[in-house]
């Protein structure tokens, strides 16, 4: 017998916040799936404040509040009985954070728990990505987003390292001088911990790479080339942030970001020589509710 229960998982990340409201499809005869019911996306950008002003304005804390207050409302509509949100780089980096956090309990009865970069990377690596790999093959597996990237390393189908960098698109866009530091040290830890692996594979996640492979054309599961993404970073950088809208249809939101984010999975496929980049559609909040599902996380 079939029975289907309700998680949700909040992602407050530095560009957007999202809610991800999934179906649990337990099955005495087959094992678990996970069914994404509904996702809601909210371009707050809690990293412009953050990596301009050192913290989070009243704005952004009001703006931050009210997406709480609706998205515990949707979720009492779809009879989630289990939720849990998480916040990323910009909150982490914010002087005022932890002050953020417990006003927006108060006000909201959401409770938001700061998890680093190693943790995300953990939550991240328990989506289906196990299903992805090949277990004869290595991957670099790279999600960029607004305040961080996660690197980590696949091989026989087992994570042998990871590494969380201070290095994503609104950040990118905000302390252009101040990441040249961190940019030589992602480049100089990909190089040496891919230097033995040959035929090593790129896989990206990320709302980005999500609408770069989208726009691409290609059919669910098939790779993007290092020669394509190559030819696509030269493309939109060509363009201006009102092409980008008017002719590529873009979000405002989506318009700025979406350059320096292929220039890292450029970038990451150039220093480990990978050829191909696989574009599962997974994230932050499909790690969370899995998570929660397994007991991983409260």
């Amino acid at each position: 017998m079939i029975k289907i229960r309700k998680y949700g998982a909040i992602d407050i990340g530095s560009n957007a916040v999202r809610l991800l409201i999934a179906d649990v499809i337990e099955n005495e005869d087959r094992p678990t799936k996970f069914k994404k019911s509904a996702l809601v996306r909210v371009p707050i950008r809690l990293g412009e404040d953050t990596f301009v002003k050192g913290e989070i304005s009243e704005k952004k804390i009001i703006a931050l509040r009210d997406a709480m207050k609706a998205f515990q409302l949707l979720m009492q509509i779809h009879g989630v009985e289990k939720y849990k949100a998480c916040a990323t780089s910009a909150m982490r980096d914010a002087s005022n954070g932890a002050y953020v956090i417990d006003r927006i309990l108060k006000k909201t009865g959401v409770k938001i728990d700061i998890i680093d970069g190693k943790i995300e990377a953990q939550i991240i690596a328990t989506t289906d990505l196990g299903e992805l790999l090949d277990h004869t093959k290595s991957y670099l597996y790279v999600d960029v987003g607004g305040g961080s990237t996660e690197m980590t390393i696949y091989k026989h189908g087992k994570i042998t390292v990871s590494k969380s960098f201070k290095m994503g698109t609104v950040r990118m866009l905000n302390q252009k001088d101040l990441l040249e530091e961190t940019w030589e040290k992602m480049k100089e830890w990909v190089k040496h911990h891919t230097k033995d692996i040959k035929n090593i594979s790129l896989i990206g996640s990320g709302g980005n790479i999500n609408k770069i492979y989208k726009m691409s054309g290609r059919t669910d599961g098939s790779p993007l080339s290092y020669v394509y993404m190559r030819a696509n970073y030269k493309y939109l950088k060509s363009m201006t942030y009102d092409e980008r809208i008017s002719e590529l249809n873009l979000n405002q939101d989506r318009a700025d970001v979406i350059v320096p984010a292929t220039k890292i999975y450029v970038s990451a496929m150039k220093w480990s020589e990978a050829k191909r980049i696989y574009v599962p559609k997974i994230g932050l909040a499909d790690g969370i509710v899995k998570s929660l599902y397994a007991g991983i996380i409260e």
